[in-house]
């Protein structure tokens, strides 16, 4: 009996070492490019970190990034001046774009479609308004000298809180030291990106034993879906008002990216009735006979991230010529 725990413990470690080359070899695992948090309180990666993202059971998303000084996934640095064009895309893993190489990322289709700009990516996952806005703000004096801002709203994630605060714990949780295992033995790395750790995951952040939402019977009183509705527009309303109050924004400058289809027409219409511009690329979407979004996922894919640079583009040279006239 002794024999036999003694054999098959070496098997196990044999194979787990095998496991573990073959997903080292051929690159199965993700890289997820260290976080910090600055002494703005913008919550970013850390600058020159170069790497492969793996997306997808069977590497169906095999890219590049590249942070640059500015700690975002970019082909270029951040260099604004008053002497050129130069437009900043702000927003989430969207923007962040892990899911393409760097270089042909939807900022470089823009600029190539543009021809005369310099197009600025602060994509950061996770990002909500409430980053968004104080990133502008953090970052004042780089962002007056930019001409264009284009702040991607996702309006179902980004719009649940009214002011800004550092998420310092979850900086800290990633630093943590299952965290550090998991990123530097890569067959671990393999199994969080395809969920087989996710009950391992959720013990160590403390969730394991949550009740599951809507899992319990309330007392409260029964709403319809319309008066939820409202009460949720209306609290994503509010806390909009509340960021734009705090922090304020340039009206002729700034835009929002976004798809009216998954957009309250309670919040579209505010927006229209206080002249706040927005780009919806949701008719291009629409008009589209391919796809637009990875099949493993809902972000964009390579011809996606071609209609939203084409819609940008247009949007941009029709807001050039109405001022020329």
């Amino acid at each position: 009996m002794k024999k036999f725990i003694i054999k098959s413990g070496i098997y196990i470690v044999l194979i787990l070492l095998i496991i573990e080359i073959i997903v080292r070899v051929f690159h199965l695992y993700t890289e997820d490019p260290p976080r910090f948090i600055d002494e703005y309180g913008v919550e970013k990666r850390v600058p020159g970190n170069t790497g492969y993202t793996v997306f997808g059971n069977r590497n169906q998303s095999y890219s590049r990034f590249s942070i640059n000084e500015s700690g975002f996934n970019s082909h270029r640095e951040f260099n604004p001046t008053n002497d050129k064009c130069e437009i900043a895309i702000i927003g989430d893993s969207f923007i962040e774009g892990f899911h393409q190489d760097f270089d042909d990322s939807t900022g470089k289709k823009l600029e190539d479609k543009l021809g005369n700009c310099e197009v600025y990516e602060y994509g950061y996952s996770g990002y909500d308004l409430a980053n968004q806005m104080h990133l502008i703000h953090a970052y004042k004096e780089q962002f007056d000298l930019i001409d264009e801002v284009v702040i991607y709203l996702n309006y179902d994630s980004d719009l649940d809180r009214g002011v800004y605060e550092p998420n310092y714990d979850r900086i800290k949780m990633l630093k943590s030291t299952p965290f550090k295992i998991r990123d530097n033995i890569k067959i671990l790395a393999y199994g969080s990106k395809i969920g087989i750790l996710e009950p391992l995951k959720r013990l160590v952040s403390g969730k394991a034993f949550e009740e599951p939402e809507n899992g319990y019977q309330t007392n409260e009183i029964e709403t319809t879906d319309d008066e939820k509705e409202k009460a949720l527009d209306l609290q994503k309303l509010s806390n909009f008002k509340s960021l734009v109050k705090l922090y304020g924004f340039n009206k002729s400058k700034t835009s929002f990216l976004l798809d009216s289809r998954k957009t309250s027409k309670r919040f579209l219409e505010y927006c229209r009735n206080n002249g706040i511009n927005y780009i919806d690329f949701a008719d291009n979407f629409k008009k589209s006979k391919k796809a637009t979004t990875l099949i493993y996922d809902w972000h964009w894919n390579n011809h996606g991230r071609d209609i939203i640079a084409s819609t940008i583009a247009d949007y941009m040279k029709a807001k050039k010529e109405k001022v020329s006239k």
